[in-house]
């Protein structure tokens, strides 16, 4: 009975969890997320009045993100506040406006308080006409909300660059006091940081409770009791959810002041952190394991300070006036007629870019210079152009860096905990070369987590030199995907590559992250053949005709699509020398194992071209549930 209790549990977690994977719930999961934090901070109130801190989290935001937060921001300050809450409104549209100018603009980027000064610049305009109009509190209140803005719009773009604990900490009592005020959420948020939190975002989730001034209670006094309170040992761990109200009660009576209001919402919280997974970072973090991670997170943020001087540091300029002035004096300066020549007047920049359109009395002199000069600056700007790629490359790599250092500095604490693949992965493949050597590269190898890699490299052409070009491409991405890196990063840093060293087209890439935890696969594709997905009543193209690999460092990106095998389907990765979309028409009905269906579309293939030919066929199986 207990077994099958206890199955009959993993499968509904193996199944909520797979629905939380699923794009559509995350999309919709992240839209929530975002319009409810607008929603939600419109709610939060100092002194009795509403504050702009639902504007810092609008101008800390851009594009969707932005929109859809002052969405829910206009929606909670007309239901929580009324008619009053119109000055929040006002907030929130001008918010989302500078927002979705500036917010990805290099002026911001480059100056990181242009968007907080503007939005207390937008607090002070709006209070001012609020006021003016007898609408709006006193004028503290409006010193306090113009001081507020710039402050929120300033922490809330920091917190989503770094994750400190002190930002955390922060966010937990910022989250307190916006849900002080939604019945007894607020209370409930207090009792989870109580019970599951660390001592100072408990006592930050106490403060805004106090400030908040929801209750005559002393909330800071409740909350550190009940978190001094879950350290008692008791006999079960169930009986801790008992501690916060076990501790409003003492509080009560001790202090004399009766309120029953906070009881139900510090019950409710206390529940909440019993079903929470237990903390184990701030353990994890003391010692060796803390002092990498900290070390990770400041060599990260090194190289983004690195990437950020770069980019504001400018390539120097090309002096056009002083090779036009240097044409000048060669042509000019052994000519008679130099003191009163009229033509020499004339001579500007158009001239340097039209030398056979300038009039003169020895022409041959003065166009010979202006060509040569001409030349000089085409090989100048080349000359700029290509140090430019060099450091667009550079800075790349260092954004690179920073995200990947961020990301292994986040996984640490967790480096315990092994993510269970419910999968397995079935991968055929068969290569056909014209000559000896082959030039296309097939790979399958694990990455992190519950991540599978398959890659197939094509190397442009035939023979030895597309072969070495193909092992080379697919041992680089190999071990970098193989070192945690994600996929957009490490194929970029190829592309990179290849321009740098003159190699545009070496290879074409195919590239598919398989997620064995969730059947989902994510294709990449840089100048790839088209790739087919296989089901069972459908046959999809995936991809397009598209540039390879090497062009251009800034300019045409990976294409990458989503699918899902999760029910027995197939994807079908070809190089450009195997054609099989007609073949796949012609197939018969009835399932082909991986290996069978691989080795017949290259034998029907045969006459599709005189390339190295390719075909690996992905197939994806559940793993049996054991009891």
């Amino acid at each position: 009975m207990l077994t099958a209790m206890e199955t009959c549990m993993r499968i509904t977690q193996r199944r909520i969890h797979k629905f939380a994977l699923e794009p559509r719930v995350q999309s919709v999961m992240r839209v929530t997320a975002y319009g409810g934090s607008g929603f939600l901070l419109s709610a939060a109130a100092l002194c009795g009045v509403f504050q702009p801190l639902a504007l810092g989290l609008i101008c800390s935001q851009t594009g969707w993100r932005a929109a859809v937060t002052a969405l829910g921001a206009m929606a909670g300050y007309r239901l929580f506040w009324g008619k009053a809450g119109l000055q929040g409104v006002v907030w929130s549209g001008l918010g989302c406006l500078l927002a979705l100018l500036l917010g990805k603009g290099k002026q911001a980027q480059a100056q990181p308080l242009l968007l907080p000064a503007l939005s207390g610049v937008v607090t002070a305009a709006a209070g001012t006409a609020f006021l003016l109009l007898r609408q709006s509190a006193a004028f503290p209140v409006f010193f306090l909300r113009v001081c507020l803005a710039p402050v929120s719009t300033w922490f809330f773009h920091r917190a989503g660059l770094r994750r400190e604990n002190v930002t955390g900490w922060i966010l937990g009592g910022i989250a307190v006091l916006a849900l002080a005020r939604v019945g007894p959420l607020g209370y409930a948020a207090g009792g989870v940081l109580a019970l599951w939190a660390s001592f100072p975002a408990a006592a930050l989730g106490a403060l805004g409770l106090e400030l908040a001034g929801v209750t005559q209670l002393p909330m800071s006094v409740v909350i550190c009791a009940a978190w001094f309170g879950r350290m008692l040992p008791f006999q079960q761990r169930w009986m801790r959810c008992a501690v916060p109200a076990a501790a409003c009660i003492g509080v009560m009576i001790l202090s004399g002041i009766w309120d029953a209001a906070p009881l139900p919402g510090l019950a409710l919280g206390g529940l909440v952190a019993h079903f929470l997974p237990p903390r184990v970072d701030s353990i994890q973090r003391r010692g060796e394991t803390g002092i990498a991670q900290v070390r990770l997170e400041l060599t990260a943020a090194v190289m983004a300070q690195i990437q950020q001087l770069l980019l504001e540091t400018e390539l120097p300029r090309i002096d056009e006036e002083a090779l036009l002035n240097r044409a000048i004096n060669r042509s000019c300066g052994n000519c008679p007629s130099r003191e009163n020549c009229i033509e020499r007047a004339s001579l500007s920049m158009e001239s340097l870019h039209n030398p056979l359109g300038f009039a003169c009395r020895r022409p041959w002199e003065i166009q010979g210079e202006l060509l040569r000069a001409r030349e000089r600056l085409r090989d100048l700007k080349a000359d700029r152009q290509r140090q430019q790629e060099y450091r667009s490359a550079l800075v790349q790599q260092y954004r690179f860096l920073s995200v990947y250092l961020r990301q292994l500095s986040d996984q640490l604490p967790r480096r315990g905990e092994r993510p269970a693949a419910y999968y397995r992965l079935e991968v055929s493949a068969r290569s056909r070369g014209k000559e000896r050597a082959n030039g296309d590269r097939c790979l399958a190898f694990p990455g992190t987590g519950c991540r599978y890699y398959v890659l197939l490299c094509d190397g442009m052409g035939t023979g030895l030199g597309a072969a070495q070009e193909g092992q080379s491409a697919g041992e680089l991405l190999k071990k970098m995907l193989s070192a945690g890196f994600p996929p957009e990063h490490a194929l970029r840093s190829l592309n990179s590559i290849l321009a740098l060293r003159g190699q545009a087209g070496a290879v074409t890439l195919d590239l598919a992250e398989i997620r064995l935890d969730s059947g989902r696969i994510s294709l990449y594709k840089w100048g790839a053949a088209p790739s087919y997905f296989l089901g069972k009543t459908e046959i999809k193209k995936i991809g397009t005709a598209a540039p390879p690999p090497g062009i251009s460092i800034g300019e045409n990106r990976e294409t990458v699509d989503r699918l899902s095998l999760r029910r027995g389907e197939m994807l079908i990765l070809v190089s450009d020398g195997a054609e099989i979309g007609e073949v796949l028409r012609r197939r018969k009905e009835g399932a082909m194992p991986p290996g069978e269906m691989a080795e017949w579309l290259l034998e029907e293939s045969q006459g599709a071209g005189e390339d190295d030919a390719t075909v690996a066929v992905l197939r994806l199986h559940r793993h049996q549930l054991s009891t």
